[in-house]
């Protein structure tokens, strides 16, 4: 889970992504701490750098550039010595799938992460929208797309420390725990429970 750059170096760029409130930064900077990475926060990035063509007022977000914001990480990462942690919902659109060493998919059960996002006073239209694409795997499924099968880890964060999340993460980076995708099915658990109406309806 390495790329060898000019000069013969080997170091690792790895993508922590998911959907808003699975974690992505927290655990980025346990990770980073552990294996003493440089960390690049894709939504810090924007913000402070103003690499974003608008600001959509529905959502109260920014509209990133990601073609500026792609430039600029490939920029970071070539200047950096040492592993790289990128971390943000769209990472994988912004770093060169070749230079990827592993892209880990943090999920987490759509129940505790609609408590989280209630808790960071997102409307309610935010929150449905980031709840089904928890649900329908969008996040997994861009990264598939973007990296390939193999290079894609989905972590299972759901009621679980951080320091617990970094472990199974750490383990799979040392080759002690395999890197897998098909973990979680949030679609058909809601479904057997009842609840697929109640997540879904606007969509």
């Amino acid at each position: 889970m390495s790329y060898i750059w000019g000069g013969g170096i080997i170091r690792r760029i790895i993508i922590i992504t998911g959907t808003p409130g699975v974690g992505k930064s927290s655990v980025s900077k346990a990770l980073a701490s552990k294996i003493n990475a440089h960390i690049i926060s894709i939504g810090n990035l924007v913000k402070e750098e103003k690499l974003y063509s608008g600001v959509d007022r529905e959502r109260d977000t920014l509209i990133a550039d990601t073609e500026r914001v792609s430039r600029r990480v490939k920029e970071i990462i070539s200047k950096v010595q040492g592993d790289v942690i990128v971390e943000g919902h769209f990472a994988v659109d912004v770093v060169p799938p070749k230079w990827v060493s592993v892209a880990f998919v943090l999920r987490r059960d759509p129940e505790e992460l609609r408590r989280i996002l209630e808790g960071r006073s997102y409307s309610e239209r935010k929150i449905m929208e980031n709840l089904a694409a928890e649900i329908l795997d969008v996040c997994l499924y861009e990264a598939i797309k973007r990296c390939g099968v193999k290079k894609v880890c989905e972590i299972d964060v759901t009621s679980k420390s951080v320091e617990d999340v970094v472990g199974e993460i750490l383990d799979v980076l040392n080759g002690v725990r395999e890197c897998r995708v098909g973990i979680v099915d949030w679609l058909g658990k809601l479904e057997a429970e009842g609840k697929l109406d109640e997540y879904l309806k606007d969509f």
